[in-house]
């Protein structure tokens, strides 16, 4: 990667506590004090309040930290007597749930990397992950859980690797992002400083988990972050839209995240009107832009929360920036300050200092992709993540994206490869050139839209459709159509012009 001069962010601009905070010979930045482990952090509230809720299914089994523990170990026993070894990866494929919970868990005491699979995901994208992380054991709900005498490994440090999570890029195949028990850690210790949770909060903390567990939001944010203080998961396997109000009655619901689309309905259900939410106190939000009336809505609605907003990256081990309540409505446009563990910088686009690419580095960011080392290469430099977003720091230290450097399409928060989608399309009947790009939507942010050209034989949407269906998860299939009479744009060099297919395609109805 060439080096270019960048322009390093001043951490005094943060309203975040920097406290605990210490620099390693590399530059990296690092918190003093946090468990050696994800599993020493487990084990210090299983020895504290061993009766208390750790995790709760919403429909299915609810988990005391004593249980949660040993059941897991359990788990661990039966994946040892398997031949798990050291290092080796599991593929995570249960829903989210208990049995997910107690997959991750059970994992990590065998001394195994669990790999977090996306359950929507087709039969090949769920082969290639598999494959490429060299998963000996899958965990699924076809399978029986692995179910032996207890083992919990005792040899596990900050630096070993605790999970693999896959990502898409540009290159339009998943990359696996290794993260380290620290990284882990360390996003808690953010969310903890951040949202100003009370450390010995404890049972009060309950989470409100509805988005997928094999998304870093999900598992690092909640999951892992509410385990840190002692709290409570409450997973709700699939997201159930009118049930949210009684859940949040009912299991006396703190802590909630989602994406703007979803409160936006959800404020609109007689439900939650009706429903008593006066123990809310942290509502967050990401993964798309916020109108300043949809956060007004939540303040008015959720009367005693404090509602944040977040930005962060499979790459990031979840939270990079955090815009605080006292910003939320004022700048709600901004994805916030930096979270106490990271620097973050710019290289510029043109003259502008304040404007360019982000680049981040702190004791969160994955150490490189895994067994990619030429996308490594091409993503950290000099220590720095590349994150491919173009931002704009604004004085007083906060971060506004305006732009995105990768072909990556944001449906709903769920991350689309174009080039994936492209790839998919390139082999169906009748396609001779595909471009995909990005079509606005109200309520998804972003929905994935198709140009195709024809090889001669007549193009059948529904048979294109069919074939990518049988390649792609749901939510990357095109929901948007158009069919040139004309070859495709392209520049000298052969690249398409999708900023040209941007402007000039004129888009039907949604497919579905």
């Amino acid at each position: 990667m060439v080096e270019v001069e960048i322009h390093e962010v001043p951490t005094a601009l943060s309203p975040f506590s920097q406290t605990g905070i210490f620099y390693d010979e590399h530059g990296v930045p690092h918190y003093e004090a946090l468990p050696t482990s994800l599993l020493e952090m487990l084990e210090s509230h299983v020895i504290d309040r061993p009766e208390a809720e750790a995790v709760v299914e919403l429909g299915g089994q609810r988990l005391t930290y004593r249980q949660l523990w040993d059941c897991a170990a359990r788990v661990a026993g039966g994946l040892r007597t398997a031949g798990l070894q050291p290092g080796a990866r599991v593929a995570l494929r249960h829903p989210a749930g208990a049995n997910w919970v107690l997959g991750f868990w059970g994992t990590l005491m065998a001394g195994g990397i669990p790999v977090a699979i996306n359950t929507r995901s087709a039969a090949p994208e769920v082969g290639f992950v598999v494959e490429d992380s060299d998963a000996r054991i899958e965990l699924s709900a076809e399978t029986s859980m692995p179910d032996a005498e207890p083992y919990v490994t005792d040899d596990l440090t900050g630096g070993d690797i605790a999970a693999l999570f896959y990502t898409s890029g540009t290159t339009g195949r998943p990359k696996g992002v290794p993260t380290t028990h620290e990284a882990f850690l360390t996003n808690a210790e953010n969310v903890v400083r951040c949202l100003d949770i009370p450390r010995d909060i404890g049972a009060e903390l309950r989470t409100l988990i509805c988005v997928p567990l094999f998304h870093v939001t999900g598992c690092n944010s909640q999951l892992i972050a509410a385990t840190y203080v002692g709290g409570t998961s409450v997973i709700m396997p699939a997201l159930d839209l009118p049930a949210i109000p009684t859940v949040l009655v009912r299991e006396r619901i703190t802590l909630m995240v989602s994406v703007p689309a979803i409160y936006a309905l959800l404020l609109g259900r007689s439900e939650l009107a009706d429903a008593d939410v006066s123990h809310v106190r942290w509502v967050g939000y990401g993964g798309a832009p916020i109108a300043p009336s949809l956060v007004d809505a939540l303040r008015s609605r959720f009367g005693n929360a404090d509602v944040f907003n977040g930005y962060g990256m499979t790459e990031t081990s979840s939270l990079t920036t955090v815009l605080p309540d006292g910003d939320a409505l004022g700048h709600a446009d901004s994805v916030g300050y930096a979270v106490p563990s990271v620097d973050i910088a710019i290289k510029p686009v043109g003259d502008d200092a304040t404007t360019g690419e982000l680049l981040v580095r702190g004791a969160n960011v994955m150490p490189g992709y895994w067994n990619r080392p030429e996308a490594t290469a091409q993503t950290i430099a000099d220590g720095w993540l590349h994150t491919g977003d173009v931002v704009r720091v604004d004085d007083a230290g906060r971060v506004h994206i305006i732009d995105r450097t990768k072909d990556i399409i944001n449906r709903g928060s769920e991350n689309v490869s174009s080039v994936e989608v492209e790839n998919a399309l390139a082999t169906a009947p009748g396609v001779a050139e595909a471009a995909v790009v990005a079509v606005p939507d109200a309520v998804m942010g972003e929905k994935v839209g198709a140009v195709l050209f024809g090889s001669g034989e007549q193009i059948v949407i529904g048979d294109v459709l069919a074939h990518c269906r049988e390649r792609l998860a749901d939510f990357k299939v095109p929901q948007y159509v158009s069919v040139s009479d004309d070859p495709l744009p392209r520049n000298a060099a052969g690249k398409l012009l999708k900023a040209t297919l941007r402007k000039e395609v004129r888009w039907g109805p949604p497919l579905r």
